[in-house]
């Protein structure tokens, strides 16, 4: 890469002048100005190593997460179950509907276990629905166009 007239290469790059502080090294003398006790103070536990508190503690006090309710829940089964639309059984190819040629068309990834067909839109053809569920609205708009769901 080009910048004016100069290459510009990686090992050439650096930080603007004075856009980093250089860091303080502790600990070598006093005049050094973090000599001694190298700015823990006196004694207590946040001058010994390894000292401190763990992340979230409150002085003994009840900690915030631990005040707040817990929530929320994530079934593992959401992350296998699909849901059709009705519509999208026009992108099946032949009458058949079941998983197998849901996945052919597109429509269900390799995780997907469980599927459920819901009543979204609309179907102008006669389907065979096997081995999928089928939500009541659904079944009806199935069956409506002379179309069967079996289990």
């Amino acid at each position: 890469m080009w910048k004016g007239r100069i290459k510009v290469r990686l090992n050439d790059l650096s930080p603007a002048k004075a856009s980093r502080r250089v860091r303080q090294r502790v600990g070598r003398g006093a005049s050094a100005g973090k000599g001694k006790t190298c700015g823990r103070g006196h004694k207590g536990q946040n001058c010994r190593s390894g000292g401190g508190v763990r992340p979230g503690f409150e002085g003994g006090q009840q900690p915030l997460q631990r005040r707040l309710p817990a929530f929320g829940f994530r079934s593992p089964k959401a992350l296998i179950t699909g849901e059709i639309r009705l519509s999208e059984l026009a992108r099946v190819d032949g009458d058949a509907v079941d998983m197998e040629s849901l996945r052919r068309a597109g429509l269900l990834s390799l995780a997907t276990k469980r599927v459920k067909i819901i009543q979204s839109g609309s179907i102008t053809r006669a389907v065979h629905v096997k081995g999928i569920r089928v939500t009541a609205g659904a079944r009806q708009a199935i069956e409506a166009n002379g179309g069967s769901v079996t289990s």
